[in-house]
């Protein structure tokens, strides 16, 4: 029997109308399966930045446990012993001495207290007792009148007084960022003149350092981040990382300036 022209059509649409379904169907599977992988992949890397999170948290949770370590055995021990070797000094009678001999004793007990100083600087610096007691202003403030001496680097603060007096967590880090920037600067920028500087904002603060000296833009910090001596900076980006922050880097004509941009849960 010859199909008819009706046959035919009909044949004919009904197997476009198959075909169609077909690559339908198959467009739909590559869709679903593009889909699930797409999921997968997000899933995998969420619980990639998960770890990575938790990793740079168990190594800043260490590094901060380790300072408290440090800082108890600095005033503990070093410090005792060295207010030991202080009261040892001032019972030593100096009129049985000649000229020079009381010098030189005298000259050893400056030193000593200079280094009983220097100690507990150090300890309350790695301790961050202040910070914890009075919040992150009062401790950067101190931080800063810590290391300023006219005759060397002049340092000035201008704080923003609205941030929360109670310490966080995030405050910790902010400060130990804080700490290794003007560390730093004091290290390597020949700079004698550095200002701090934060604004609160709802769930934000902004800490900006600016010095005289010399200083990284934002396209050299980002090549220090991968050398090997640049553990500071390192440390610094871990921070940032966890605080899910934001750093930068800038130069203007009065100096160099850095911004750290920290979200908060507060406000």
């Amino acid at each position: 029997m010859i199909p008819t022209n009706n046959n035919f059509t009909l044949l004919l649409v009904v197997g476009i109308a198959a075909m169609l379904m077909l690559f339908i169907s198959i467009l739909l599977i590559f869709i679903f399966t593009q889909r699930k992988k797409l999921q997968y992949q997000n899933a995998l890397q969420a619980l990639r930045d998960e770890q990575k999170d938790q990793l740079i948290e168990a190594a800043v949770r260490s590094e901060e446990i380790e300072r408290h370590r440090i800082a108890g055995e600095l005033h503990d021990d070093v410090g005792t012993y060295l207010s030991s070797a202080k009261l040892h000094f001032h019972s030593v009678k100096i009129e049985e001495y000649d000229m020079s001999s009381r010098y030189l004793h005298e000259k050893g007990k400056e030193l000593l207290d200079e280094a009983i100083q220097k100690v507990r600087e150090i300890s309350h610096s790695l301790h961050s007792s202040i910070l914890q007691e009075f919040g992150l202003n009062e401790a950067i403030e101190h931080f800063a009148g810590s290391i300023s001496h006219e005759s060397v680097i002049r340092m000035t603060t201008d704080l923003d007084h609205s941030y929360p007096q109670h310490a966080t967590q995030n405050d910790i880090s902010i400060y130990r960022m804080l700490q290794e920037f003007i560390n730093n600067i004091v290290k390597h920028a020949s700079a004698n003149k550095v200002h701090i500087k934060s604004v609160y904002l709802i769930k934000s603060l902004t800490l900006t350092i600016s010095h005289n000296g010399f200083g990284l833009t934002q396209e050299h910090y980002e090549e220090l981040q991968f050398r090997k001596q640049g553990l500071g900076l390192k440390n610094i980006q871990n921070r940032v990382i966890l605080l899910k922050g934001s750093l930068k880097f800038y130069f203007n004509n009065d100096g160099y300036y850095i911004d750290i941009y920290v979200p908060t849960t507060d406000g």
